[in-house]
């Protein structure tokens, strides 16, 4: 009886889990929001303690800070600092993807071709109006990092910023047109990889990032000129 009884709870706090990392990469929870557990167990219909649970996940992976008095709210970057990481993780994951064209199999290959054609069936992508990746095995960044066998790449990369980052990806992607570019730019570079081009690979990958980057910073830019006015 307890076990079960665990279980339940632990698979509760899963589906609160997946609901909240959903919403905030999606934007309908914000960078800065404080996380209500009141508000949010009542709209969730579920008890405070698969929530706090939940919660205490996303601190994990650095989501969600707490303040005291204040409690815990969702994690932001100044977009200052949000540019230098872009910065980083443009030269960071050139080098995993250039090791990555050297030492990934076949049927690895294979398995990044079929992530993007899932990719491109997906409803949003294919409205133009964002290009969501799930985290992991879904995400054609992470496959790649992965793939290129650096432990200390996996660490930089698909550790404490990946999360964080991943609600920025999905922000630039949201631009008009963006969506569609980055699928056509991932495809782009798997053909390079597929021809084992690692100079090739690492100059497309660097594009692709750089190309996010100056998306969020035009944002910025107008998020700041709407702020003023």
């Amino acid at each position: 009886m307890i076990e079960s009884g665990l279980i339940s709870v632990k698979s509760l706090a899963d589906h609160v889990f997946e609901r909240l990392l959903d919403a905030i990469v999606k934007g309908d929870i914000k960078p800065g929001d404080r996380l209500s557990e009141t508000l949010i167990a009542k709209q969730l219909g579920v008890s405070r303690g698969p929530l706090r649970e939940a919660i205490r996940r996303l601190e994990g992976r650095k989501l969600v800070e707490r303040t005291p008095n204040v409690g815990p709210r969702i994690v932001s970057l100044t977009p200052e600092d949000l540019i230098e990481i872009f910065y980083i993780r443009e030269r960071l994951e050139g080098l995993a993807v250039r090791l990555a064209t050297e030492r990934m199999t076949e049927k690895a290959l294979d398995q990044l071709e079929e992530r993007l054609g899932e990719h491109a069936k997906k409803t949003s992508l294919q409205r133009g109006d964002g290009y969501l990746q799930n985290a992991g095995d879904d995400d054609f960044h992470y496959l790649i990092v992965q793939g290129s066998g650096s432990k200390r790449l996996q660490e930089l990369l698909c550790n404490d910023l990946y999360h964080l980052l991943r609600i920025y990806r999905f922000k630039s992607s949201e631009t008009v047109g963006r969506a569609k570019a980055a699928l056509r730019e991932h495809k782009t570079i798997l053909a390079a990889m597929r021809k084992r081009d690692a100079d090739e690979a690492e100059m497309l990958m660097m594009q692709h990032i750089a190309a996010a980057r100056e998306n969020l910073a035009k944002s910025v830019a107008a998020n700041r000129t709407e702020s003023a006015a």
